[in-house]
């Protein structure tokens, strides 16, 4: 029987992000990750798309291979943007005559808009059936096929500008992650180019891109491992091709299937015996006569009566064997729901382990950061604090002497100094009227500390 393989071309959506979506997303039958992609809407959604492609949450890349672009998918897509709008940007910002209408950073904006700012595509070709036994070296050869649907994709459309292409081989199947910008041209608001997911990739033309790119993968998987395998029928309303024999538990529940069969073709044997000595025995009854000195009995031979309990036992050992088909099947049936429900359990806690360890991550490096920020605030606290407390005990030492010159000792250069920072408003009214009047009662700090002390020491006795 000829070869065929699945093949899956995945574009990130912002519907992923719905409850049933994600569930289908982490739980991708083939065994990878291939349809977890979300739509990438602003900085952090880019940055998590690097944590998650360059496998940066666990430093294990010997596995993962950058086909196209650097190990920073961030930066990608900045160059990306900077390559390509940078100059749509300048000649807009020369028709503002308002500076506030001007665009600084077009990356920038976009990630402040509603927009997406970048597309993510996955590529995957062949199951986890076809891929569970076969070597590295194997594997790798999928490197050529997958750097051939890079440039089979700048072709099919030119418009999407790939910043990064990464090739996981960490996981069941090998499969792409293509990172990109969405351009569209000739815009008559804003910026002449901008970027533009919904009018590059709608329901037709996702369609049309979709073929074009399978046909164009079948052949380069041909040629590179000199084989004549075909693709599966895409399926109807599904950007994906993936069947039951994808399930994690598949071979088992095969060898069971297997079992099934056999039990049914004995059973469908037994079934076509008792056909033929069904006709046997009405034959048998049909020939049957009447007894000569008995009308109400009939004549029977040894051999017919046999024939008769023979008949008998085969249909008790089909019966039998029936039933034990169908609670076989019942049992498989309950098997399989099972353990598609266990593999999708253990997905979804993979993956949102790998998440939760991802934004752990980012808390801790924010913690770092803010712990250190606080450290610094802390001892700037202690600086201020010590220069206010220096200024007080000045002013209070200031204020004193005014008032010792100017209410015991009468020195009219001191009146006439304290009533200009007056009128300066240098000193204020409770200020002003510490100097002129000896009533008020004002302490140097040393007089307050010498105060505490004797505080605590009167406290003691």
């Amino acid at each position: 029987m000829e070869q065929e393989l699945a093949y899956s071309f995945h574009l990130g959506s912002d519907k992923n992000k719905s409850k049933l979506a994600k569930k289908v997303a982490k739980e991708n039958l083939s065994g990878t990750t291939s349809l977890s992609n979300n739509a990438i809407q602003n900085a952090k959604d880019l940055s998590d798309v690097n944590k998650h492609n360059l496998r940066d949450y666990d430093n294990q890349r010997e596995l993962i291979r950058t086909i196209y672009g650097t190990n920073d998918i961030v930066n990608d897509v900045k160059q990306v943007y900077l390559d390509e709008f940078e100059k749509a940007r300048l000649e807009y910002n020369q028709k503002q005559t308002r500076e506030d209408r001007k665009i600084e950073d077009y990356f920038k904006k976009v990630c402040d808009s509603q927009n997406d700012i970048a597309c993510e595509i996955i590529i995957e070709l062949g199951d986890m059936d076809f891929w569970n036994d076969k070597d590295n070296e194997y594997r790798l050869k999928m490197i050529d096929v997958y750097n051939e649907q890079v440039k089979d994709l700048i072709k099919v459309v030119p418009t999407f500008k790939i910043a990064n292409a990464t090739i996981h081989f960490d996981e069941t199947s090998p499969h792409m992650h293509i990172v990109g910008v969405p351009i569209i041209e000739n815009c008559t608001r804003g910026m002449k180019k901008q970027v533009g997911k919904s009018k590059i990739f709608t329901k037709t033309s996702l369609t049309e891109i979709q073929d074009k790119m399978r046909n164009a993968c079948i052949k380069s998987f041909n040629k590179f491992y000199d084989i004549d395998f075909k693709l599966k029928e895409k399926q109807k309303g599904r950007n994906q091709d993936i069947n039951v024999n994808e399930m994690g538990n598949y071979r088992k529940i095969k060898k069971q299937l297997e079992q099934k069969e056999q039990k049914l073709e004995k059973a469908n044997k037994q079934t076509k015996k008792l056909d033929t000595d069904s006709a046997n025995i009405n034959e048998i009854l049909d020939n049957l006569k009447l007894m000569l000195m008995n009308k109400n009995n009939m004549v029977i031979s040894s051999e017919d009566v046999q024939k008769i309990k023979d008949f008998t036992k085969d249909v008790k050992d089909t019966t039998k064997t029936i039933r034990s088909v169908n609670e076989l099947n019942m049992a498989i049936r309950d098997f399989e729901h099972s353990a598609f429900e266990i593999s999708q359990e253990n997905r979804s806690l993979k993956y949102e382990i790998e998440l939760k360890n991802n934004e752990i991550g980012s808390l801790k490096k924010e913690l770092s950061t803010k712990d250190k920020i606080i450290s610094k605030l802390q001892a700037e606290k202690e600086k201020i604090k010590q220069e206010l407390q220096k200024f007080k005990g000045f002013w209070c030492s200031l204020m004193k002497q005014f008032q010792n010159k100017i209410g015991f000792e009468k020195n009219e250069h001191y009146k006439y100094v304290s009533d200009d920072l007056y009128k300066n408003s240098i000193l204020d009214d409770n200020d002003n009227e510490i100097a002129n009047n000896v009533k008020r009662k004002i302490k140097t700090l040393d007089e307050i500390a010498n105060l505490k002390d004797k505080k605590k020491n009167d406290t003691r006795f």
